[in-house]
């Protein structure tokens, strides 16, 4: 049994005090799992579009809190109730939970649950209200009920999906969140047919991750679409038969695409999170069947302006969490999959850094100058 079970532990972490400041790392106290709870201690954590959000103020949330839900690690202890899970299980966190009995959960036809889409994330605190971290008796929030910027952390059992042991931590922790979410838009959400045609906007780690899915599903054209010529290039490997720079054009882009497709794609992926590229991906869609499938992640308040005969042609809009992933079934099968290296997951990191230097991760996401960066713990 654990010498820590049912004590306070005390470890680091990345906090954020306040949008637009960098974090600083702190003592924290985390307090142990109550019911239906796991506490675990982060391994290995990826940095994602979702936190820079929300340091950067484009979605809301408490301060102080501690942010990071893409992580792998390994069960220190359960809260009461818990029998899925027990101490020295791997473990990867879940930013979407999976309670299992919701009508989302049981219908087989979606990877949303309606604990998540029912819950206030913005509140910063667990489901029963209360939150396990604290500074000097201060409240520190969470962040998505995950918070894997710090060594220890406490998660609902319903957010954890158990994992091969033999498994990479430091590898098969960006499965938590941009990559299964890239490659089950393409092979879950649109489903990609085999032969189709598609093109993805934005060339970083979900778009990348898109066009591995496009791939997979078997694609005949695969159009990666960046304003980066370096990232369409570093596109090549993981599947884009072609690239388009919007910036080598003087009319628009669906235009330009249209001209390249013989009227229209059959599926788009918008991995850049604005609402311009989202309308441009739209537009390009091919009348009577095309589907856009909205995977980047919008400021609050941001809407989408499409005109309503356009979709009586036959074009359509969706999105996607996490893929259309079910966490227990699928994300164990993920990991095998690259453990057989059916799918890649070395290529999208790009740097590897401990806690003490996890500014430097989000300074290189800002940049441009990263895929993904995996922040040891």
């Amino acid at each position: 049994m654990s010498e820590t079970k049912g004590k306070v532990i005390q470890c680091k972490a990345a906090v954020c005090w306040e949008p637009k400041k960098p974090l600083t790392i702190e003592t924290v106290e985390v307090a142990p799992p109550r019911g239906g709870e796991v506490r675990v201690r982060i391994a290995y954590t990826g940095i994602c579009h979702s936190d820079a959000h929300i340091i950067n103020a484009c979605i809301s949330a408490k301060f102080p809190v501690i942010l990071g839900h893409e992580a792998a690690g390994i069960v220190e202890s359960v809260g009461d109730g818990v029998t899925n899970f027990e101490e020295g299980d791997h473990v990867m966190a879940m930013f979407l939970p999976e309670c299992n009995q919701c009508r989302c959960c049981t219908s087989g036809k979606t990877g949303c649950c309606e604990v998540f889409m029912d819950k206030n994330y913005a509140n910063g605190l667990l489901m029963d209200g209360t939150s396990r971290f604290s500074i000097k008796g201060k409240t520190v929030y969470h962040f998505f009920d995950t918070s894997t910027f710090s060594q220890y952390t406490v998660v609902p059992a319903i957010s954890l999906v158990k994992i091969n042991p033999a498994a990479p931590m430091e590898k098969v922790c960006i499965l938590s969140c941009g990559i299964a979410t890239g490659y089950g838009t393409a092979v879950n959400t649109a489903p990609v047919t085999p032969g189709s045609v598609c093109a993805v906007w934005g060339c970083g780690c979900i778009g990348l991750a898109c066009i591995m899915g496009c791939k997979a599903a078997g694609a005949a054209r695969i159009i990666g679409i960046d304003i980066n010529p370096e990232k369409i290039k570093n596109a090549k490997k993981f599947g884009i038969t072609e690239g388009v720079n919007p910036l080598d054009y003087d009319k628009p882009i669906n235009e330009v695409l249209k001209e390249m497709t013989n009227g229209g794609l059959d599926f788009t992926f918008e991995c850049v999170g604005t609402t311009k590229t989202m309308e441009q991906a739209f537009m390009s869609l091919h009348k009577g069947w095309g589907k856009l499938c909205v995977v980047g992640l919008a400021p609050d308040g941001d809407t989408i302006k499409v005109p309503p005969f356009e979709l009586l042609y036959g074009r359509s809009i969706t999105g996607s969490l996490y893929g259309d992933f079910r966490r227990a079934k699928h994300v164990p099968e993920l990991v095998n999959l690259y453990m057989r290296g059916e799918i890649m997951l070395d290529e999208f990191i790009t740097h590897t850094m401990p806690l003490d230097r996890i500014n430097e991760a989000f300074d290189l996401m800002r940049d441009g100058k990263s895929l993904r960066s995996v922040v040891s713990m």
